[in-house]
């Protein structure tokens, strides 16, 4: 999974970039593909591929995590 991300984050600069550069009647829609295939592909990709194993729990601001987060700055003073 790290791979494929890896690639299609490559190919969707890539196409950016390219598009960019390169002088041709497709120059536009090589950058919106590159802009789309990042937002609309890669990135939920990469987000599923880092928040796969974690507990969303740890992540939200609950009246306990609140509590231990108080807790903590009381014994670093």
């Amino acid at each position: 999974m790290k791979y494929l991300i890896i690639l299609l984050f490559l190919a969707a600069f890539g196409s950016i970039f390219a598009g960019f550069f390169l002088e041709s009647e497709y120059s536009q829609k090589l950058i919106g593909f590159g802009v789309s295939g990042l937002f609309l592909i890669v990135f939920p990709l990469f987000s599923y591929y880092r928040w796969k194993d974690k507990n969303v729990q740890d992540y939200m601001l609950t009246k306990e995590n609140l509590d231990k987060m108080r807790e903590r700055e009381k014994n670093k003073s």
